[in-house]
């Protein structure tokens, strides 16, 4: 159907020139096999675990499986278009009435038996298309569970990037929350001789030791978390969680690679659940075809030939030989004159269908777009975000250093020394989720674009 499709997507005018056009999409349409995509963030861990959930997710095996049901449902619709052979062998014992064979009433009729050995064929001339809008709708179903499928593929393989990154967001926060853990375990100890020693009081001690538990409670609640997104990551991947171990390594705090987005149109093409929409939308259409051929007459050709005999000693003589061209029974042009509006009906039906699919297929298509959108947005902010908060963990580091050294001369309390390490400690956990959270979004931006990058232009 026609779309209104814009020329660029908005958010990518904030793009640098060579963040547009540094990468290339591997495949052009839908149909062609998906490039790699996610080796752009270089990672070998993350390399691995995509091949092991391609090869072991139940999820994608079901689609797998549905691909091959709808095929062999296409396969079933193109037998029609073949004729349909019988062959039959075996005897018939029956008897005439007196008054069928021309005999008095009452007189004896002697009982037969007849042995056939026979062939039949069938076929349906496809005058008005039923066979081949049959095909047709099978057909496209196919293709659109084959674009399923490379869509749950596409889904997979961007859950399990963002899980992993997820994982070593957490990684790097918990590895952020053991150091300070250990630097305020110091601080304790040192606050704590100083008491023994009676230069300070026991609050400062206290609050220390406040700081210390509330630090050690956080890293253990980001331990259930990484547990959890861990046994997430196994059932991806197919596997028992508790068969499922990745050592802690954390992100790298360098900026994710710059995906191009293109041009909106290439998305209506690369995108495969906007091409499954769109197969859906061919099988409806063609399915009106199949609702309006019951209006036509259907015609049958059919004929069977072989031997008949009363005695199985010459059945197979040629004298026994036997044929019969057109229906043993029934006719064989027929035509429904009357059926109280049930075709009308199913060719209502049938349209209301691929009206629904027309709707389907345009809100896909403009959820695609938005979703590229908001990817781009959430990058661009991000990036920006993630300047203004290495100045704040610059300053926040300054700030420790000052307030320590203020401590030390006896010029503030230890509050001071506290609030300076706390507010340290919360800009580098929210740049830790910032850079996080750049990941996700770059994955997300795979893809909404439909995946399929290669190398670097």
């Amino acid at each position: 159907p026609e779309m209104d499709i814009p020329a660029a997507f908005k958010e990518a005018q904030a793009l640098a020139p060579q963040e547009r056009g540094r990468w290339k999409v591997a495949s052009p349409s839908e149909h062609l096999a998906r490039g790699e995509w996610w080796r752009v963030f270089d990672d070998s861990v993350l390399d691995t675990l995509e091949q092991q959930a391609a090869e072991a997710n139940p999820g994608l095996k079901a689609a797998a499986a549905r691909v091959v049901q709808a095929r062999a449902v296409a396969g079933i619709a193109r037998a029609d278009r073949a004729p349909q052979v019988d062959v039959g062998f075996g005897p018939t014992r029956s008897r005439l009435s007196a008054v069928a064979a021309g005999l008095p009433e009452g007189a004896g009729v002697p009982t037969t038996t007849t042995w056939r050995a026979l062939a039949s064929v069938s076929y349906e001339v496809d005058l008005f298309g039923r066979v081949a809008n049959s095909v047709s709708a099978a057909q496209s179903d196919a293709e659109g569970a084959q674009a399923t499928y490379r869509s749950v593929l596409l889904a997979l393989q961007a859950d399990v990037a963002t899980f992993y990154f997820a994982l070593r967001q957490t990684d790097a926060e918990l590895a952020l929350l053991r150091d300070t853990v250990r630097l305020r375990e110091e601080s304790v100890q040192l606050l704590q001789r100083r008491f023994d020693a009676g230069d300070i009081g026991e609050l400062d001690l206290a609050r220390a030791k406040t700081e210390l538990a509330t630090t050690q409670s956080d890293a253990v609640g980001l331990e259930r978390t990484r547990a959890e997104q861990e046994h997430a990551l196994a059932v991806l991947l197919g596997k028992a969680p508790a068969a499922f171990t990745l050592a802690p390594a954390p992100v790298a705090g360098t900026a994710p690679p710059p995906i191009p987005p293109g041009l909106p149109s290439a998305l209506l093409e690369r995108r495969p659940d906007i091409a499954a929409a769109q197969r859906a939308m061919a099988a409806a259409n063609a399915r009106i075809g199949v609702a309006r051929s019951a209006f036509f007459p259907s015609l049958v050709l059919t004929g069977n030939g072989g031997f008949e005999s009363a005695d199985l000693s010459d059945l197979f003589r040629w004298s026994s030989r036997t044929w019969l061209l057109g229906p043993l029974f029934g006719t064989l042009l027929t035509q429904t004159v009357f059926d109280g509006g049930r075709r009308q009906a199913n060719v209502e039906r049938t349209r209301g269908a691929l009206e629904e699919s027309v709707a389907d297929y345009r809100q896909r298509v403009l959820a695609a777009f938005g979703e590229v959108e908001d990817s781009l947005a959430a990058l661009r902010v991000l990036a920006e975000q993630a300047g203004h908060q290495r100045q704040a963990i610059a300053n926040s580091r300054r700030a420790v250093h000052i307030s320590r050294s203020r401590y030390d001369a006896g010029l503030v309390n230890y509050l001071d020394v506290i609030d300076a390490q706390r507010s340290l400690l919360a800009a580098e956990r929210q740049a830790t989720q910032i850079q996080g959270a750049r990941e996700a979004s770059t994955v997300a931006l795979v893809r909404a674009l439909g995946g399929g990058w290669s190398s670097v232009e």
